[in-house]
């Protein structure tokens, strides 16, 4: 007893209050382990395939169709399978700062569990986001409106075009997607051009893609004003029918397009006629911004453009849906004067603004767009190498970690190799890393991975990428 009563005054002599950060990491941890546990029965591959043909619908697809793969857990730019084999994600865009990162789960589980509500209760979170999103714009850009996809930021955008002015038509990008609600397909050509799309709206007119490799115009110092000028023509068919010019929608580089670059002076010449003809421009920045291309936070801004109207999404949340609409506050005060009050349930929730804060965070503090710009320089230098030992890779683009490559089946003809692009994708996939294809004839593979990818993973992907190209190309 004597003992026991020594050891527990010396213990108060030596006891040191835990440091807050060793803390949150035991807790983290802690709380980790419990996360890790599976939250559904683990079925089989067959059990989840025939599932799936009973209750979910066919226009769903699956990658690697017969054969697709199951995906049970992600870990910065690696998947791994039911039977833990580790993929590389070359395509991923929206695990924007590496699957599960554990500082924007801490965030999200935390916030989970204090609470979740809609966004009509003041809330810090909510404010302090709004402060630090729209600081990240250039002014006047200072207003948001938060949602929960692309889509519906797609549809918003489109809203406060019509309100501006009381305009109704739009000018949309060959090959462009913005979304699948009703209104976002409207502006997208790649949806409503398809053989089964809806067939182009009266409302909405079509500008050429602006692809200088295989389009009308490929110098690049002149095809940005050549294509950007095919919009007067677009305004004068608006007019002539008696309607009004509303907005015109682009991504600042072209992705369901094939990892399209846009040419210098493109949307400048755009955006400068929209306006004149009372029409706003909008920036989608879904897909590419949050710092993908190493050139700053959002690709408009090396189109020396600023645009009425940015659209985010995807990679807002690390996979969390979230998503925003970027503006003017007067073009936010013009549709307040114009349309009932704006309210989405879960748009701005608690849970949402601290997974944002949190991406916020590691982007910066991990210098992830100073990382995707060494990163991705690496990839295109080794991929131009690559080119010039195999004559089936017609072009090779890109800018930061947003990169595609041309497949062509012949160089003088430029004539698209759809299948030698499909067998390369398949051909990587047994190798273990994730790509895919994308463009108008489907012959382009886009690499879009999360930010970590690293320079190690170039030198793995150069390797493996160069085995399947020579793999597919002699077999044929």
């Amino acid at each position: 007893m004597i003992l026991l009563i020594v050891e527990i005054i010396l213990g108060l002599f030596t006891w040191k209050p835990e440091d807050p950060e060793e803390k949150e990491k035991r807790q983290s941890s802690k709380g980790m382990s419990k996360i890790m546990e599976p939250v559904a029965p683990q079925l089989s591959k067959e059990e989840i395939l025939k599932l799936r043909r009973k209750h979910v619908a066919r226009s769903c697809i699956l990658f690697y169709d017969p054969n697709p793969l199951q995906i049970v857990r992600g870990k910065g730019q690696y998947m791994f399978d039911e039977e833990d084999n580790r993929y590389l994600d070359c395509i991923n865009n929206v695990a924007h700062v590496g699957h599960c990162h554990e500082k924007v789960v801490a965030a999200a589980t935390r916030q989970m569990a204090v609470l979740c509500t809609n966004s009509r209760y003041l809330c810090s979170l909510n404010a302090t986001y709004a402060e630090r999103i729209t600081s990240t714009f250039p002014e006047p850009l200072d207003t948001v409106f938060f949602v929960n996809s692309g889509s519906e930021a797609t549809e918003l955008a489109m809203e406060l075009c019509r309100t501006w002015q009381g305009g109704s038509d739009f000018i949309c990008v060959d090959s462009g997607y913005h979304g699948h609600t009703r209104m976002a397909t409207s502006i997208s050509h790649y949806k409503w051009g398809h053989p089964k799309g809806i067939g182009q709206p009266d409302f909405m007119h079509k500008m050429a893609l602006p692809d200088t490799y295989r389009g009308e115009f490929r110098d690049p110092d002149t095809a940005g004003e050549k294509y950007g000028a095919q919009v007067h023509s677009l305004i004068e068919d608006i007019h002539n029918k008696d309607s009004k010019m509303a907005g015109f929608m682009s991504e600042s580089a072209l992705s369901c397009g094939g990892q399209v670059i846009l040419p210098k002076h493109y949307l400048s010449t755009i955006y400068k006629a929209v306006r004149e003809a009372g029409g706003l421009c909008i920036a989608d920045e879904v897909q590419v911004g949050f710092g993908r291309c190493g050139t700053g936070m959002w690709v408009f801004e090396t189109q020396g453009v600023l645009p009425d109207i940015v659209t985010i999404g995807k990679p807002m949340g690390n996979g969390h849906p979230m998503a925003a609409v970027v503006t003017r506050r007067e073009v936010a005060d013009r549709y307040h004067a114009n349309r009932p009050e704006y309210f989405n349930t879960y748009g701005g929730n608690n849970v949402s603004m601290a997974v944002g804060l949190a991406v916020l965070d590691v982007i910066e503090s991990e210098g992830l767009i100073e990382h995707a710009r060494e990163v991705g320089d690496l990839m295109l230098e080794q991929l131009k190498l690559l080119q010039e030992k195999h004559s089936v890779m017609g072009d090779v683009r890109g800018i930061g970690l947003f990169l595609g490559i041309e497949f062509v089946k012949c160089r003088s003809t430029r004539e698209p190799d759809e299948a030698t692009a499909v067998a390369v994708k398949k051909e990587m996939y047994r190798n273990r890393i994730i790509v895919s294809t994308e463009g108008k004839h489907n012959n382009i593979i886009k690499l879009k991975p999360p930010m970590v990818f690293d320079k190690g993973n170039v030198w793995h992907f150069i390797e493996q990428f160069d085995r399947a190209v020579t793999m597919v190309t002699t077999a044929e």
